[in-house]
């Protein structure tokens, strides 16, 4: 076994694979770009060393450098997890021309699985079944095209170095052919540098089902069954699962010894993936190969009672496989869903997605078992930067059979508590309590499919929610009264004074406070009277936000009767900065809750997931009439750069047209015009950086909607 590995990645797969190695006894070596100098794979790491800014082709997809600390550190081994440069035959090479151990197949498997062109025509004449397409050199775009029309539509494009649904499209009409192809491209030269391109049939409402499996130096090769990571956005998964629902024995095994085939007819070593597209029927097709350690490796783990890391170190190091095929069992059920940094919101067809990033304010995980695992590379307080995937952690289950499974997935993801930049924590929630996922009925196109019935929704907020989130501000509001700082001895703030008490006792008069919260298009006015101690009784009063209007003066009416509750509780402080138990009693009716107060918002915890409620800002405080909220200036919704510029000012523009496009975390995002409008104004260009507070483009002014 080595001594010492380098682990050239980040995040939470290089956590995983340092903990791993040191499990074994091995020192680890982390590298780390200028912006990641704090992240946990560093803090966890025997030794961590710099290798430049926060770009990747200048810190994790630099070689020299990475080759550098391998010297330096003396690393006998590097183990590159997945992304940046796990499928990187010239850096495998390197590494033997180095005398390091790459961990991972020889540098001709890499080449001829990363080729989606030569590694479908590997796969045919090995007996692996695979779907018609073009797969050769030729990347004329009228040639492609005239391809695309032989092959017939919809065709999916895939960039020949493809990989994490990046420089994927699907033109289904020839009219759209050179737009998507020109996506596709634009797409793949950004995150390979290398854009050309193979066309295949796309299979309507295919499965996506994959086989894990391992080769040693000693001619041993196996399969560790499939997954399914059928649901997907983007071209991306979101949540897999092991074993795939409905499969048969038979066909199990069939796809278990098709993807062995595969991996023997490259001479592959180590770990790797083989996935297939399967239809209806229940039969699959090649697809390619990933040639590396899976971001879903973990329900592999969960069902077959293995370590895939440890197994990597040990081939790597020379020994022969652990098991044989036989050897090999599959027990119970597993899930893992990947928790995102996202905006996840209600469009008219069903979700959209959108990456976000920010600090981590409030970070808390469902607690960790041998059945319930987190695998994570960010604590609270970390930062979610926009220069890398925005995933935060990957939840990952294991029960005796898959309701049981899809049960613990549930209640796990509702105790994944985190504020800061938005999550996708609600949106796997309700992907995992559909009744079609629940059967098992899942395809590639799912989300689109299922479309409205996996949003939100608008929910007024109920009673119990408007005044737990009142108790917590109230309590809030006690503690700040009768706790000051150390050493704050400025008026007022006397925790012995007889004038802090929570009674409030005045002769004749009953103590009053009022909270002003917001739900949706209306202002709950919450007038709290003191009748104890943190007890109080509440006058709950929705009010419309109205309309400036110089016709009437008059305030608006409520929207309904007030609604009455005696509310009490208290309050302790979790651990972290910024987290608070509360305990309620809503009307007599008790419940234990977390609660979390940033920015606007009330964030509330319960078993039944998340609640957020705004807190009323007057106008002069948040800037009313600010170009934002007039709905004439376009702001991006994530961190990115600017890639091109559709529009300039004079433009007449239609709604969904597309004004720019953004790349962020390695994915290009359109921004599209909200409405038909004029363009005044454009305040970016291509090359930019921007923030989500950058205006981009405002439009000539229109008659304004503004709230009071």
């Amino acid at each position: 076994m080595f001594r010492k590995v380098l682990v050239a990645n980040r995040g939470e797969i290089a956590c995983r694979v340092i903990r791993t190695a040191q499990r074994l006894g091995v020192k680890t070596v982390a590298v780390y770009s200028e912006p990641d100098g704090d992240s946990l794979h560093v803090r966890e790491a025997d030794e961590a060393y710099c290798i430049g800014p926060a770009a990747s082709d200048k810190s994790y997809l630099n070689m020299a450098a990475i080759m550098d600390v391998a010297r330096r550190s003396g690393a006998q081994a590097i183990h590159p997890g997945y992304g940046f440069l796990s499928e990187n035959a010239t850096f495998a090479r390197l590494c033997e021309k180095e005398g390091v151990v790459f961990i991972g197949p020889p540098p001709s498997a890499i080449e001829d699985m990363g080729l989606k062109n030569k590694s479908k025509i590997i796969m045919s004449e090995a007996g692996v079944p695979v779907i018609e397409g073009y797969h050769a050199d030729e990347q004329a775009v009228s040639y492609l095209r005239e391809q695309a029309n032989h092959i017939g539509y919809p065709v999916m494009l895939k960039a020949v170095m493809g990989g994490g649904g990046k420089g994927m499209r699907i033109a289904r009409s020839d009219d759209e052919f050179e737009w998507q192809l020109q996506q596709a491209k634009d797409e793949a030269m950004s995150a390979f540098n290398d854009d050309r391109m193979i066309l295949e049939k796309f299979v309507e409402v295919p499965r996506h089902v994959e086989v894990q499996v391992f080769a040693d130096t000693h001619g041993n090769t196996v399969y560790l069954f499939e997954r399914d990571c059928s649901v997907q956005r983007r071209h991306q998964k979101i949540i897999e699962e092991s074993p795939a629902p409905g499969l048969t024995d038979d066909i199990r095994r069939e796809i278990g010894e098709a993807a062995v085939r595969a991996a023997k007819a490259v001479g592959y070593v180590g770990a790797g993936t083989v996935e297939f597209l399967m239809d209806s029927q229940k039969k699959f097709y090649f697809m390619e190969m990933n040639t590396r350690l899976q971001v879903e490796h973990p329900v592999t783990e969960m069902v077959t009672n293995t370590d895939l890391v440890e197994w990597q170190l040990k081939v790597a190091a020379g020994e022969k496989l652990p098991v044989s095929q036989a050897e090999i069992g599959l027990h119970g059920h597993a899930f893992e869903a990947r928790v995102y940094a996202e905006k996840t919101e209600d469009g008219p067809n069903g979700p959209t997605f959108m990456p976000s990033s920010g600090n981590l304010f409030y970070l808390s995980p469902p607690e960790t078992t041998k059945d319930v695992r987190v695998e994570t590379g960010v604590v609270e307080g970390d930062e979610v930067l926009t220069f890398y995937d925005p995933m935060i952690a990957k939840l990952v289950v294991w029960a005796p059979d898959r309701q049981q499974a899809l049960d613990k997935l549930r209640q796990s993801l509702r105790r994944y508590h985190i504020v800061g930049p938005s999550t996708n924590i609600g949106f796997l929630d309700r992907l995992a309590g559909h009744h079609e996922f629940a059967a098992g009925r899942v395809n590639t196109d799912f989300i689109p499919q299922q479309g409205r019935s996996l949003c939100a929704g608008v929910r007024q907020l109920s009673k119990e929610s408007i005044s737990q989130a009142a108790l917590f501000l109230l309590l809030l509001q006690n503690r700040s009264l009768s706790q000051p700082a150390a050493g704050d001895t400025t008026p007022g703030t006397d925790a012995f004074s007889p004038f802090q008490s929570n009674s409030a006792a005045r002769f004749n008069v009953q103590p009053t406070r009022h909270v002003r919260l917001a739900d949706g298009d209306s202002f709950v006015n919450v007038r709290a009277d003191v009748i104890g101690e943190n007890n109080f009784q509440l006058r709950i009063e929705r009010v419309p936000k109205s309309k400036k209007s110089s016709k009437s003066k008059a305030p608006p009416a409520p929207v309904c009767a007030a609604e009455l509750c005696e509310a009490s509780g208290s309050l302790s402080r979790l651990s972290g900065k910024h987290g608070w138990s509360l305990n309620s009693r809503v009307d007599g009716t008790m419940q234990k809750l977390t609660a979390v107060m940033h920015e606007d918002t009330v964030h509330l915890f319960t078993e039944d997931g998340e609640v957020q409620v705004g807190v009323y800002t007057p106008g002069f405080v948040a800037g009313s009439g600010s170009l934002q909220q007039s709905g004439n200036v376009v702001f991006p919704p994530m961190n990115g750069k600017v890639i091109k510029v559709f529009c300039k000012a004079g433009d007449k523009v239609e709604k969904d047209s597309v004004l720019i496009v953004i790349e962020a975390m390695k994915m290009k995002h359109e921004i599209l015009a909200p409405r038909d409008a004029v363009v005044a104004q454009v305040s970016t260009s291509e090359g930019n950086q921007v923030t989500d507070k950058t205006p981009l483009v405002t439009f000539v002014e229109e008659e304004s909607d503004e709230v009071d």
